[in-house]
């Protein structure tokens, strides 16, 4: 758990750097462009980037044999570049400055997100993986929190300051992690055997099939209620921007405070039970927030969504890198960001789409639809919590 710790120290800065750069880039952006439309598609780069990076990056680092380890050569070349490139955003003197250095943040960060992530289960036994990655996750969510809070006191004062804070910090936990966690000591066994190379043909067995459809659908329903939240706030419930903004801090807060108590309920009842227990529960989530009649009830729904998404987000991830080889860690991490990434980018735009036709009124019923179909392809995984090395089995 030390170890975990450590490495989550990684992830809060790392989400305290999205957090900071999804909350003010776009004052930046807004600044030489006036289409809402073109600032939004250059605030997701970092998604186009997944569907291609990510997956290749991760299998590689499962086939590379350092020194070093498999993982961190990856995070060694990656945070430094990262924390370049974020520093000089605010000191852009155009728009072309700007996309560059957005470009070439995007890209490093993209060289070590799966390999930092994959590190994760190299360094932590099979049973203990749901707490871990709540953990992790708890840090990341505090990371988050700490970003739109004193990084908007630091911006205030000077734009470019918690730009260059965050930077450091970067730097900082880079340090950390290369000193307390060495891979060639730390790994599990089987992890420090250096892979061969890793077919995703082989990877993608059915049970990974449905699972990697489980995960796309229930981002899809995450993705597009977060993004169209506040206008439906608006819109359908009269409320003002500020109110409705807060109202789904509400879902964000409890996810935080739930990650680790979902962990360990996961390595206790089983991460699939955790996951179709979540499933369950959003879908009656958003089914009720259709007859929502008060504020309070609002945000005493959404506190209660956030803990239902705790439970499969935070046993999503260890589930998915158990249905395969121990081998093929940063291969299976690669393959959740594809899909993750995928629905991030076509989810706001397709449920926009519905809301443009059919009216706010069916947001909730889609996002409830999107549930559905993840608990099917959920229910289609029939793989034990445990695996063994090598051994690939097609069921369903």
């Amino acid at each position: 758990m030390k170890k975990t710790w450590l490495l989550g120290f990684g992830f809060f800065s790392i989400s305290l750097g999205w957090a900071l750069y999804n909350g003010f880039v776009p004052f930046f952006l807004n600044d030489y462009l006036t289409s809402t439309a073109l600032i939004g598609f250059l605030m997701t780069i970092d998604n186009y980037f997944a569907l291609f990076l990510q997956p290749y990056i991760g299998n590689r680092s499962d086939r590379t044999n350092t020194r070093f380890g498999r993982r961190m050569p990856y995070l060694l070349f990656g945070i430094p570049i990262a924390a370049l490139f974020f520093a000089l955003i605010p000191f852009h003197f155009n728009l072309i400055t700007l996309v560059m250095f957005m470009i070439c943040m995007n890209l490093s960060m993209a060289l070590f997100r799966s390999p930092t992530i994959a590190l994760m289960p190299d360094i932590t036994p099979e049973t203990n993986r749901t707490k871990a990655n709540g953990i992790i996750n708890f840090m990341g969510g505090c990371g988050a929190i700490l970003a739109l809070s004193v990084g908007s006191v630091l911006f205030s004062i000077e734009e470019f300051l918690p730009f260059l804070a965050v930077s450091f910090l970067f730097l900082v936990s880079l340090w950390v992690i290369f000193i307390n966690i060495k891979e060639n000591r730390d790994t599990i066994p089987h992890a420090n055997t250096s892979a061969p190379k890793i077919s995703y043909k082989n990877e993608l067995t059915s049970q990974t099939v449905f699972l990697l459809a489980a995960i796309f659908f229930w981002f899809i329903a995450i993705q597009g209620m977060e993004a169209l939240f506040t206008l439906y706030g608006v819109n359908e419930l009269g409320l003002s921007k500020s109110s409705s903004a807060f109202s789904l801090a509400f879902f964000s807060l409890s996810f935080v405070v739930f990650a680790i108590p979902s962990g360990l309920l996961g390595a206790k009842y089983g991460k699939k039970n955790m996951i179709v227990t979540g499933i369950l529960g959003l879908v009656f989530i958003f089914l009720l927030l259709n007859w929502v009649e008060s504020v309070f009830f609002l945000r005493s729904i959404l506190f209660v969504g956030g803990i239902f998404w705790a439970f499969i987000n935070i046993n999503a991830y260890p589930f998915i890198v158990s249905t395969g080889s121990e081998l093929s860690y940063g291969t299976r991490t690669g393959l959740y960001y594809l899909v993750s990434s995928l629905a991030a980018i076509i989810s706001p735009p397709i449920l926009g789409l519905l809301v443009d036709f059919f009216g706010f009124g069916l947001l909730f019923f889609a996002a409830a639809g999107s549930m559905l179909l993840a608990l099917i392809c959920m229910l289609k995984v029939n793989k034990t919590e445990s695996y063994s090395p090598s051994v690939y089995k097609l069921n369903g």
